[in-house]
């Protein structure tokens, strides 16, 4: 069971002008290992062009490289994984067209939707907006670390807390029971991503 203790969720809108590669060789080269690409705006082709220019930085610190949305084009890419909303491939589906050891991500604040998704084989569940995020239209959403707590009882499986999380907040995750944190903002803007990415970690081990 893969137990991701950070995951950068990528923007390269937020990573500019510097190009997303250099800003994700960064976050790597500070400990993060796992990193989701996501851009809503790129069509396939693009997206799995990304990939493959990622593939080899992750791989090589020994991370993992899980692309949103999109399990076609993590398949064709030969990704990691793959993160899905609710409006995917249902994780049933997705379950069966990919390879033993392939990483399915799905997100959900509700703890029976939870066990759900863990009964149809996610790999772990994205819980969120914890905090409320100006990087994702959640509706002004802010859940609290009281709901995540709420869903890491209700299923076997990692729970990871995403949504405006920052090295000063995450202390309030303490108790929760989430196996780690995915950040967007925090790492992508961030004018050091490496030691950032460094804090954030130091920040969570200490909760």
């Amino acid at each position: 069971m893969i137990r991701p203790r950070l995951i950068v969720i990528t923007d390269a809108r937020l990573a500019a002008p510097r190009p997303l590669r250099d800003v994700v060789q960064l976050a790597l080269q500070g400990g993060a290992r796992m990193i989701q690409l996501r851009d809503k705006r790129a069509s396939a082709r693009e997206l799995c062009a990304q990939a493959l220019a990622l593939l080899p930085l992750v791989h090589g610190q020994g991370g993992w490289l899980i692309i949103n949305d999109r399990t076609d084009v993590a398949l064709a890419a030969g990704a990691d994984g793959v993160h899905l909303g609710p409006d995917d491939l249902p994780v049933a589906a997705a379950r069966r067209i990919t390879p033993p050891g392939f990483i399915i991500g799905a997100s959900t604040d509700d703890p029976q939707r939870a066990r759900e998704l863990a009964a149809e084989g996610a790999s772990y569940i994205g819980c969120g907006a914890v905090f409320g995020t100006s990087s994702k239209d959640v509706g002004g959403e802010q859940i609290g670390p009281g709901r995540v707590a709420e869903v890491t009882r209700a299923v076997g499986i990692p729970v990871v807390a995403v949504g405006g999380i920052t090295p000063e907040n995450v202390a309030q995750l303490r108790g929760s029971g989430a196996a780690g944190i995915a950040v967007v903002s925090a790492v992508m803007s961030s004018p050091d991503p490496a030691a950032a990415v460094r804090r954030l970690l130091r920040s969570f081990a200490a909760s």
